[in-house]
């Protein structure tokens, strides 16, 4: 091991002690459950606004995404600006009104809790269904972070891949564990932080190295298709409507993701609120600005060295961390800022897995143990399985990812579409429909969930999937799916009760 990798190793430790500590700091603050899985409900802007951006994004951001541009072209931006749209959408329109009806709703800690209440389901089924729905999409999520973790240990150090994976588990794991919602959105902030600082300056400097000119840098790249730079095209064909809608569709994922939806539920105030969302509309059109620039500056940069030539590929998906070892180590003597913006890597990686640990944490031991089963338990018993939940959720995350060769952008892809076809129209429906009911709703979970997973994973056509066979991204017809079953079986069966009616309204007046 030569010095410059000493030096960078010295930074991931600083780093990493610093987001344990974090995490031993937090615990200070966590008395309960509502401190553990909703901080009290007393995040300030800035904080809600960064935690839900960086534990978006996840390694996708700075790895899956310049991956695809850096292999295929800029045409693979359409998922980039999908996303900004449905970030966008999402605080705008989605934040205020969920923040009010949860606290209308009987002060509810969790999403699935909030459908509970909303709808009055005494029987709990939506509960049950909701936190199935979490613990299974979310193992894959949270797999794809871990999965991420491993290729960058993999990649900087030279660890093998399965060691790496352990160790980065383990990190997320304690401070997870120890300070719950408190710890993961402080750390959130401080990685959201660092993620955008090692976005912006890492591309400018390669530009540099480069030309400087923009015009020459495809000529400099290797690339011998002219079409690279067009959003028109896919790779070496005409981008096809199907792949435009679907790229687009990432955008309706928003509106269900709990680990960004819990963020709204936690805000302090209205003038928090506000705050936050200018600060997250900000940050995410930049990042994911800056993200297909380092897909594009980084195919030019690395010449003539190919990492990768399709999508989704393990070595094209490290094209950031290349273009940072070779700057930072390579070009210039400054090592230890080489590695700090590599733990930049390591920050969007741990901001997603840390809050997806803590969702599946909140479903299994707030939703189904507590809720369902045990509604007797005391504020003690339900933190203490919340932390058991999460190392078990770790433990079964980690054998997901063991695969080296898995894909961050096919792991992604997949746990968006199945929470975002479950959850996003059943959250859209009950913010602004009245008529919507228990069993619409009940209609509209199962019908999102059950497209995707027979959408991706059961070969129906020629031995392929549907999703193979017509390039359609599942989100996009579960979502469709799920919003046409939320409203039919709303209408053809009884209305909400009065009960139900009322508290609407309540709802709709305290926005006010």
């Amino acid at each position: 091991m030569n010095i410059s990798t000493i030096v960078i190793l010295l930074a991931f430790a600083v780093y990493l002690a610093m987001m344990v500590a974090v995490g031993v700091w937090s615990m200070r603050k966590t008395n309960g459950a509502d401190d553990y899985f909703l901080g009290g409900r007393g995040l300030s802007g800035p904080v809600a606004a960064m935690s839900a951006q960086a534990s978006d994004m996840s390694g996708w951001l700075l790895m899956g995404l310049p991956g695809s541009i850096y292999a295929l072209g800029t045409g693979q931006a359409w998922i980039a600006i999908g996303l900004g749209l449905g970030t966008i959408i999402n605080w705008l329109v989605i934040a205020k009104p969920l923040r009010s009806y949860t606290i209308v709703a009987d002060n509810a800690m969790t999403l699935p809790e909030f459908f509970g209440n909303r709808y009055h389901d005494k029987n709990k089924v939506l509960l049950g269904i909701s936190s199935v729905i979490i613990v299974i999409f979310f193992l894959v999520y949270t797999a794809s972070a871990l999965a991420s973790g491993g290729k960058l240990f993999n990649s900087v150090f030279g660890v093998n891949y399965h060691i790496a994976l352990l160790i980065g588990a383990v990190v997320i794991l304690l401070y997870t564990f120890l300070g719950g919602f408190f710890a993961v959105c402080t750390t959130d902030f401080i990685q959201g932080s660092l993620m955008l600082v090692a976005l912006l300056v890492v591309p400018l400097v390669a530009w540099g190295y480069v030309s400087g000119d923009f015009s020459n840098l495809i000529t400099q790249s290797g690339v011998e298709s002219a079409h690279y730079m067009s959003l028109m095209y896919n790779g070496d064909h005409p981008i096809t409507l199907v792949e435009i809608l679907s790229n687009l569709a990432w955008g309706l994922g928003y509106c269900g993701m709990p680990h960004i939806l819990v963020r709204f539920m936690a805000i302090k105030n209205e003038k928090e609120l506000k705050k936050s969302s200018a600060i997250a509309i900000v940050w995410v059109v930049l990042s994911l600005s800056l993200a297909v620039v380092i897909g594009v500056v980084g195919r030019a940069f690395l010449f003539p060295e190919i990492l990768g030539e399709t999508e989704g590929a393990a070595a094209a998906e490290s094209v950031f961390i290349e273009m940072i070892q070779k700057i930072f180590t390579e070009l210039l003597p400054f090592s230890f800022v080489g590695g700090i913006f590599l733990c930049g890597v390591l920050a969007a990686i741990m901001s997603t897995a840390d809050s997806q640990l803590l969702v599946c944490s909140s479903s299994v031991s707030a939703d189904i143990y507590k809720d369902i089963f045990k509604p007797q338990a005391s504020d003690k018993t339900v933190l203490r399985v919340g932390r058991i939940t999460t190392v078990v959720v770790a433990l079964l995350a980690v054998v997901i990812a063991w695969d080296p060769d898995s894909s961050i952008m096919a792991l992604v892809s997949d746990a968006w579409a199945g929470l975002g076809s479950a959850f996003g129209p059943l959250v859209v429906m009950s913010l602004f429909w009245k008529r919507t009911n228990l069993p619409g709703a009940i209609a509209g979970l199962i019908s999102g969930a059950a497209t995707v997973l027979i959408w991706d994973y059961i070969p129906l056509i020629d031995g392929k999937t549907i999703a193979a066979a017509t390039g359609l991204y599942s989100l996009l017809v579960g979502f469709c799916i799920s919003i046409v079953c939320i409203v039919v079986v709303s209408l053809v069966t009884k209305a909400p009760e009065q009960a139900v009616l009322d508290e609407f309204e309540a709802y709709k007046k305290y926005q006010e």
